[in-house]
C-alpha cells in the first residue's frame, strides 16, 4: 500500500467533458472552475475536438512543465482518455466528478456530488499513488491501453457497447434495455484464462492452477471494486496492491442471470457458486468473438493480456 503525501498545486491544466453525466458536466465545470479561480489557481483549459487531440495537448503541457496537476472534469471515460498522457509521469491527476458512474472518484473518496469540495481537494495537494491496468493485444500494430477501474469482457462488454450506441432512453434505463437485448442473444462462451503471479489465499476456488478453461457468461478484471456506477464486480480489489482481481461469472442460465443482475447493480457481493474470484499480476483472456471494454470504453476483442502496473498513476485525493 502506498503512502499519501502533499505538494503545492497552483497551476493546473483542466480538461472538461461538458456532455458527461447526461449534460451535467457543463454545470459542474462552471462551479469547479469558479472555485479554482477563487482560490488563486492558474488555469489552462484544454478544449479539443477529439480524444487524441486532448491527449496531445496534455502531453505537451506536461513535457513543458507548465502545470502542477492535470484536472479532469468528467467521468471514468474522460479519465481513461487522459491516462496515456499522465500515466507514469508523476504529474498528479485531479478529478472533479461529472460522469454517470464516477467509480474511480468514489473509490478514492472524492466527492461525487460537490464540485466545490472536489476542487478544494485538488488545490489542497494531497496525493496518493495507485496502480493501473494495461491491456495488450496480439493484433499487429495495436497500441496498449491503460485503464483505472475494470475491464469487462463477454456479456457486460456487449451490454456497454450496445448501450453506448443507443440514443434512447437516457440514464441507467438504457443499460437495462441493453442487458435485456443481449441476454436474449449469444450468452455463454468458452473462456481460456491464464494467470501469472496468481494469488489464491482469501479468494474463492483456492488452489486453482495458473490455467482455467471454463464456459462463462462474462469475465471482469478489476483494479477497483466497482464499475458502472457502483456495481460490485470485484469486491476485494485494492488499488495499490500490484495485483488485479478477476471475477468469472460461469455458465449461468438466462433466468439465473436475470436474478443476478439486480443484486449486482445494487452493489451487493455475489455468493453464487458460479461466481468465482481470483487474483493475479497478469491475466490473459481468450474467448471466441468476446468484446472487451475498459473504464466503459471499447477495448477491442479477445485475446488480450491484462497486466497490473504498480504505482503508475498519482492522484489528488481529499
Amino acid at each position: 500500500m502506498t503512502e499519501d503525501s502533499s505538494r503545492s498545486v497552483r497551476a493546473v491544466t483542466v480538461v472538461t467533458n461538458p456532455l458527461a453525466g447526461l449534460g451535467k458536466g457543463h454545470d459542474v465545470a462552471g462551479a469547479a472552475l469558479a472555485r479554482l479561480r477563487e482560490r488563486g489557481a492558474e488555469i489552462t483549459e484544454v478544449r479539443a475536438a477529439s480524444a487524441a487531440e486532448s491527449v496531445r495537448l496534455v502531453r505537451d503541457s506536461i513535457q513543458h512543465g507548465r502545470q502542477d496537476a492535470v484536472v479532469c472534469i468528467g467521468g471514468d471515460g474522460l479519465v481513461n482518455v487522459l491516462l496515456p498522457a499522465v500515466a507514469q509521469t508523476g504529474v498528479p491527476l485531479g478529478m472533479i466528478p461529472a460522469g454517470t458512474g464516477n467509480d474511480l472518484a468514489r473509490e478514492l473518496g472524492i466527492p461525487t456530488d460537490d464540485p466545490v469540495a472536489a476542487a478544494d481537494a485538488v488545490l489542497d495537494g494531497r496525493t496518493r499513488t495507485i496502480d493501473l491496468g494495461r491491456i495488450d493485444s496480439p493484433t499487429p500494430d495495436s497500441t496498449p491501453m491503460w485503464f483505472a477501474t475494470v475491464t469487462g469482457t463477454g456479456f457486460d462488454a456487449r451490454v456497454t457497447l450496445r448501450a453506448n450506441a443507443m440514443r434512447w432512453p437516457r440514464g441507467r434505463l438504457r443499460y437495462t434495455l441493453a442487458a435485456l437485448a443481449e441476454i436474449s442473444g449469444r450468452f455463454t462462451v468458452p473462456y481460456r484464462v491464464e494467470l501469472t503471479g496468481a494469488v489464491t489465499e482469501g479468494l474463492t476456488n483456492p488452489g486453482a492452477g495458473a490455467l482455467l478453461e471454463t464456459d462463462a457468461v462474462m469475465v471482469a478484471v478489476g483494479n477497483t471494486r466497482t464499475y458502472g456506477g457502483g456495481m460490485l464486480i470485484c469486491p476485494d480489489a485494492v488499488l495499490d496492491d500490484g495485483l488485479l482481481d478477476l471475477t468469472v461469472v460461469g455458465a449461468l442460465s438466462r433466468g439465473e442471470m436475470l436474478r443476478l443482475l439486480p443484486a449486482l447493480s445494487a452493489g451487493k457481493r455475489q455468493n453464487h457458486p458460479e461466481v468465482k474470484q481470483y487474483r493475479a499480476a497478469a491475466i490473459t483472456l481468450t474467448a471466441p468473438g468476446a468484446p472487451a471494454t475498459a473504464d466503459g470504453e471499447p477495448a477491442g476483442t479477445l485475446p488480450i493480456t491484462i497486466t497490473a502496473v504498480p504505482g503508475a498513476l498519482t492522484v489528488l485525493v481529499p
